[in-house]
């Protein structure tokens, strides 16, 4: 089986997805995003990928009268510093805040993968370690001005310009993207699902 359902618009995880050789149709599920008071990043992360995950199936559980044919996945991803969980910004000001706590220290990055499939649901946790260099400010307001950071957890985005300023990853590249492909072939493989079918290049 190589069709998935991805309820996400991220186009980062549907381009792994479809890098791996899956077939991707997308689905909705909106969520309330707000942290719970003192919520862990960790467990932050994990119930919002359950959550989207439910709603996605009680969407198609809506509008079809069968089973969904294939597996949906969900997925969220959160940048946190000393156990802050670091949004997207709300603006300019706000992004130059994060990336400043972030310059010369090391965050944590947690992404949650939760599939759905014949009837029962699974959530796996990646976690891992980024270190940045120290910015300076003119690099923080040249990384800004270039709008990369503005729709992205922490304020930047590894597989962009944001991967510039890190001198340290202890993790998996693709969780920070966004969906760690490592451990969501593992979670595919706990309901039985074949590897994806590693497409030829052409």
């Amino acid at each position: 089986m190589n069709h998935i359902y991805l309820a996400s618009g991220s186009p980062r995880r549907r381009e792994i997805l479809e890098n791996l050789g899956y077939t991707v149709q997308r689905l909705y599920a909106e969520i309330d995003e707000t942290p719970y008071p003192q919520e862990k990043a960790a467990d932050y992360v994990q119930r919002l990928a359950r959550e989207k995950n439910a709603g996605a199936v009680a969407q198609w559980r809506v509008t079809h009268n069968e089973p969904p044919e294939f597996p949906i996945l969900t997925a969220d991803t959160t940048v946190a510093y000393q156990n802050q969980i670091l949004g997207k910004p709300e603006n300019e000001e706000h992004a130059a805040e994060m990336l400043a706590q972030l310059s010369a220290n090391t965050h944590q990055v947690y992404t949650a993968v939760s599939v759905y499939w014949q009837g029962k649901t699974r959530t796996l946790l990646q976690q891992s370690d980024v270190a940045f260099k120290a910015m300076s400010a003119a690099e923080i307001a040249a990384y800004i001005a270039s709008g990369e950071p503005m729709d992205k957890a922490g304020a930047y985005g590894i597989q962009g310009l944001g991967g510039v300023f890190v001198t340290h990853l202890h993790g998996s590249f693709t969780g920070v993207m966004g969906l760690p492909v490592f451990e969501t072939i593992e979670l595919l493989a706990q309901f039985g699902l074949a590897v994806p079918p590693f497409p030829k290049k052409t």
